[in-house]
């Protein structure tokens, strides 16, 4: 009866405790399923096999990403992670973060600049070729290898982690998002295998060897729901190499067993062998599960060129590459967008002494593009400071080259400025005046600009003030080149300022090359057409016509009259009898002729000062144009600054608006439970 009684105390107490209203209600909090799981270590090896209710992956990137996980998949998140590092993030993520590639060529040069970076640890080329794939002979893969530095275990991992980059921090490096790995190598195959090899470090480590899978087709058709990065390590012992287990052996042995089913190596013998080609150090890529298109075909074509990767599609016209056998200065202009031994050569600047880049058994030859252009100059620009400008970036400066093509006498459209970022290039070919007409063809331009900043995908640039005022500058730039030297190809002459209006020769310039007629015949006189260079001054054109009208007339009343006065002379030549009459006349006709070509020459040179004086005219009025141009270019650029700033501090307003608005929400509903709770406990 006691033990009755102090039970249903107890039981009241609990009650009364139970029913107790807390000062702060608990608020709930909803997190992702299975986040608070324990990691359970299993016991037996249990190799992910491809699960029966699981869809099969397109092999069309962009439609590989329409990915969803079975609606029975009931594995929880620590059995599908145990004993395996691995990222919490769904694997759809890794195909809508490989959508900022949308050029595979871009893919390309991310991998090329990993390797280019690994100069500094003493890398000496960059291999990228095609491999058969021993499963599926029918599918082939890429390889992308270099002899750097490698990588220990757990830079492999920091590697495979996303947005993780320790190249932000050290000078002259490419990279600094730590995301163009997993963007590059899934933009190009489903899949990759990374073999790397380090020596040791300074510190008298061990030399180490790792191999790491990013899998989006075993992520996939094992239906997982979060992203898992098998890994395994070894380090040199003596003269072997020994596993490291991070956690268990067992889970060592799970994480190979997965590596070797999965990958394109029918055994572990097979897989361990690609270490063979690193010798001391460096890190071999391999890209297998590559892309098709919508043909059924690999995007990649490497058949058409045995020296070469290219790219099927939009970015491959027949048209250019055809050109481009008829004009080589212009190969990379027309080539570059499919085939990855143009682009590549002209991807950076300049390379280190000794440092190859092999593509498919060959080097691809560097290629400066000045060496394209005749008639080159040189122009110094100096990036505005801001108010966002960093102190560092004040003082910067750059180099812009620009000339015509080679082949710009042929009139074909190549132009636009090869854009640099620390040596690697961003925008190929900016074309940045489209000009209606001719204007602007054939001016093709190089600079190194560190003083923008490069988007995630490296080949844009973001949109800042900054790159505002650097087009314009490079706008005005190409115009006056254009302007003062098309002529040079073939053009017709401009005139000079800001307006690039065709111009015809002026009468002073025919007369002193010859080309004015003194002939008597008035069909033999040059007929003069003029046009000022600047459409503004149209009252001027008139008076101008006029004058030029007035002194054609006058030169040709004193021809007609001159040869009036000149047909009465032969009939009194054939009218003379004797030989001192003959002389006479002869005389006479010899100084009519005199007389009336001296006063068609004074008439000339009279019409040619007038004209002289209306050209320094025009010209004044032309420079006071191009003064007004310029100055309102200035005002412009000054417009443009401050709408940007005005939208830069809208957008900074609107955010902050919506995070209150957020914050406000957040409160109502924090008061809504409150409220909710109250009522439950008073009732």
């Amino acid at each position: 009866m006691e033990d009755e009684s102090a039970m249903q105390t107890a039981v009241s107490t609990n009650m009364a405790i139970e029913e107790r209203p807390s000062k702060k209600p608990k608020l709930e909090y909803a997190l992702p399923e299975g986040f608070l799981d324990p990691i359970i270590r299993p016991s037996t090896l249990v190799l992910d096999n491809t699960s029966s209710s699981s869809p099969s992956m397109s092999k069309q990137f962009w439609k590989a990403g329409d990915y969803e996980p079975p609606l029975n998949n009931n594995q929880s998140i620590s059995h599908l992670a145990a004993g395996m590092d691995h990222l919490r993030v769904h694997p759809r993520f890794l195909h809508s973060n490989a959508t900022s590639h949308k050029w595979a060529l871009g893919a390309f040069a991310e991998l090329l600049d990993n390797s280019f970076d690994e100069v500094r640890t003493g890398a000496t080329y960059v291999n990228v070729d095609v491999l058969d794939n021993e499963i599926d002979p029918r599918n082939k893969m890429l390889l992308v290898e270099d002899n750097g530095g490698g990588m220990t275990p757990d830079k492999m991992r920091r590697c495979m982690s996303l947005g993780y980059s320790v190249k932000s921090k050290v000078a002259n490096t490419i990279g600094q998002y730590g995301n163009g790995f997993k963007t590059s190598t899934m933009r190009l195959g489903a899949d990759v295998l990374v073999f790397t090899r380090c020596p040791g470090e300074e510190d008298g480590s061990r030399p180490t060897q790792s191999i790491g899978m990013l899998s989006y087709t075993f992520l996939m058709e094992t239906g997982k729901e979060d992203i898992v990065v098998p890994m395994i390590d070894f380090e040199k012992r003596g003269e072997e190499w020994e596993m490291i287990t991070k956690s268990s052996h067992a889970d060592w042995e799970r994480n190979k067993e997965t590596i070797v089913h999965w990958s394109p190596y029918s055994t572990e013998e097979r897989l361990l062998q690609q270490f063979d080609f690193l010798k001391d150090q460096g890190t071999r890529i391999i890209i297998y599960n590559l892309w098709e298109d919508e043909e059924g075909q690999l995007e990649l074509d490497f058949d058409t060129n045995k020296d070469d990767i290219q790219i099927r599609g939009v970015n491959r016209d027949p048209k250019k590459i055809e050109m481009a056998k008829d004009y080589p200065n212009s190969r990379f202009f027309l080539t570059y967008r499919h085939s990855l031994r143009s682009y590549a050569a002209i991807l950076y600047l300049s390379l280190p002494n000794g440092f190859r880049i092999i593509l498919r058994g060959k080097d691809v030859n560097h290629h400066k593009i000045t060496d394209d252009m005749m008639l080159a100059q040189k122009v110094i620009y100096k990036p505005t400071a801001d108010g966002t400008t960093r102190n560092d970036q004040n003082q910067m400066s750059t180099e812009v080259t620009l000339g015509f093509v080679k082949d710009a006498k042929d009139h074909i459209d190549v132009q636009g400025f090869n854009v640099y970022h620390k040596n690697r290039l961003i925008k190929p070919f900016w074309r940045v005046w489209n000009a209606a007409g001719s204007d602007g063809r054939g001016v093709i331009g190089v600079l190194e600009a560190d003083f923008v900043e490069p988007a995630h995908d490296k080949q844009e640039f973001e949109r800042t003030p900054v790159l505002s005022r650097l087009e314009n500058r490079l706008i005005a730039i190409q115009k006056k080149y254009w302007s003062t030297n098309c002529q040079e190809i073939g053009y017709a002459k401009r005139c000079k300022g800001a307006s690039v209006t065709k111009c015809k020769p002026s009468i002073i310039d025919k007369f002193e090359e010859g080309r004015v007629s003194t002939g008597t015949d008035s069909n033999d006189a040059s007929k003069v057409k003029l046009r000022p260079p600047v459409e503004s001054a149209q009252n001027d054109e008139e008076a101008y016509t006029c004058t030029v009208r007035k002194s054609q007339c006058k030169s040709s009343t004193s021809l007609k009259e001159s040869r009036a006065s000149i047909s009465i002379l032969p009939s009194k030549l054939y009218q003379a009898t004797n030989g001192a009459e003959l002389r006479e006349a002869n005389l006479e006709l010899r100084r009519r002729l005199g007389s009336s070509e001296s006063v068609m020459i004074n008439n000339l040179l009279l019409d040619l000062r007038s004209e002289r004086d209306k050209n320094v005219l025009l010209e004044n009025q032309l420079l006071k144009a191009q003064e007004t141009i310029e100055k309102l270019d200035q005002d412009q650029v000054k417009l443009i600054d401050i709408f940007s700033e005005e939208r830069q501090r809208r957008e900074e307003m609107e955010e902050t608006l919506r995070n209150k608005l957020k914050e406000a929400k957040n409160t109502v509903e924090e008061l809504r439970k409150q409220i909710e709770a109250a009522k439950k406990q008073s009732d």
